[in-house]
């Protein structure tokens, strides 16, 4: 277990035991999850108690204390717990994303206070995405210079984990057109947070609209954007391989809780003569269909997270490429597998498993909302254009 000094930094153990002790956690996130999703109450307790065990700093440097875990530390983490609670999956996606950008674009100013911070329990949301415009490239939030500080104005919503955070990542853009990403309090002065979130799946990710008028932070608190997304440093790629683990996540999670549905409640039906459903041998045949399914995900997850931490490693154009493509399969293979479990589980259930009481349909209605990210039909153009043409990815924050 991850424990506290007298300074109020985690004592953080190796990647080993950051992930036994998030495993540890996965029984008590599953237990609430139905009933937090019906009541659209936040799993506060929860992602605490993931921090607690140092479960978000996995990823922190070595060089500043942390167990270096990689894209591979972030990807299982978050694959494990989307297995009990893909909500609670959801709400550090950011958060990993963008203690890898201070990594790459930070000043040492910044790198030490949000390393330490997240070292101490505390956690980062994204405060990105906005309403209008033609496109998801278009940003009003806009930044300035004054004196010694920077200054934001603007508002964002889908602000994933930002009634939970402790900080913001937002991203605005200067006066010459440049993206920049700040770094502010959640508590600052002029910042406001409101839960207004009404997905119909992912229920309880945090994802309010965030204002910032008139917010004032140090310079030293601003990163540069453009080179890290850019540049060969698998940045996109670790972004796309988050969001494939938590869908990697559900299809496993909904898999296991579809198997003790059949175990416990689910009727045989007559033509198959046997006494319970669990003996079925149509119905064990539809389960090896899923099983490979899933398996198919959680490879190519894994494979994935060894392609964007040997990015890492070497930071060239090749290695960059082939880790955009290992995400981008990830990302189809898991998101096909989300959806057809989710989907299945009813049909391997039968009538009982529809009662809204259980709740089971917010497995399919989570993996519904969570796959609209980031389409995988463009992912399939990404590797076709390469089988065919030999043409690589175009870096950004999507690859």
């Amino acid at each position: 277990m991850v424990v506290a000094t007298a300074h109020g930094r985690l004592s953080v153990p190796t990647t080993e035991g950051v992930l036994e002790a998030v495993t540890g956690l996965l029984p008590s996130i599953a237990e609430g999850a139905a009933e937090r999703d019906r009541a659209r109450r936040l799993p506060r307790a929860e992602i605490d108690a993931v921090s607690a065990v140092g479960g978000l700093a996995v990823t922190v440097p070595t060089s500043h204390g942390g167990p270096g875990g990689g894209a591979s530390a972030a990807f299982e983490v978050t694959r494990l717990l989307a297995t009990a609670d893909p909500n609670v999956a959801q709400i550090p996606q950011s958060h990993f994303v963008y203690l890898r950008l201070v990594e790459l674009a930070g000043s040492d100013d910044l790198q030490q206070t949000i390393f330490r911070d997240v070292l101490a329990g505390e956690r980062v949301a994204n405060a990105q995405s906005e309403r209008g415009g033609r496109t998801v490239t278009d940003i009003r939030t806009t930044v300035r210079v004054e004196g010694d500080d920077a200054v934001v104005d603007g508002e964002k919503f889908y602000a994933t984990g930002s009634l939970t955070a402790q900080w913001l990542a937002v991203l605005a853009r200067d006066h010459g057109g440049a993206d920049h990403i700040g770094f502010v309090r959640a508590d600052a002065p002029g910042v406001t947070i409101v839960d207004d979130w009404t997905g119909m799946g992912q229920r309880t990710t945090a994802s309010g609209t965030v204002r910032f008028e008139d917010v004032h932070l140090p310079l030293s608190r601003l990163a540069p954007r453009t080179e890290a997304v850019t540049s060969p440093f698998g940045y996109g790629a670790l972004a796309q391989g988050v969001h494939a683990a938590i869908d990697a996540g559900i299809a496993r999670g909904a898999l296991t809780e579809a198997a003790a549905f059949v175990r416990s409640s689910a009727r045989p039906w007559h033509e198959a003569g046997v006494e319970h459903a669990h003996e079925d041998p149509l119905l064990v045949q539809r389960f090896g269909e899923l099983e490979v399914e899933v398996r198919a995900a959680e490879a190519a997850l894994a494979s994935a997270g060894r392609a964007v931490d040997r990015v890492d490693a070497e930071r060239t154009d090749d290695a960059a490429t082939e880790a955009s493509l290992q995400v981008a399969t990830a990302k189809v293979l898991a998101d096909r597998a989300a959806l057809a479990v989710t989907s299945a589980l009813f049909e391997l259930g039968g009538t009982r498993s529809s009662d809204d009481t259980l709740n089971l349909h917010r497995h399919w209605r989570n993996a519904r909302t969570h796959t609209l990210h980031d389409p995988v039909r463009w992912k399939l153009q990404h590797l076709g254009r390469w089988a065919v043409r030999g043409e690589a990815p175009t870096r950004g924050a999507h690859l």
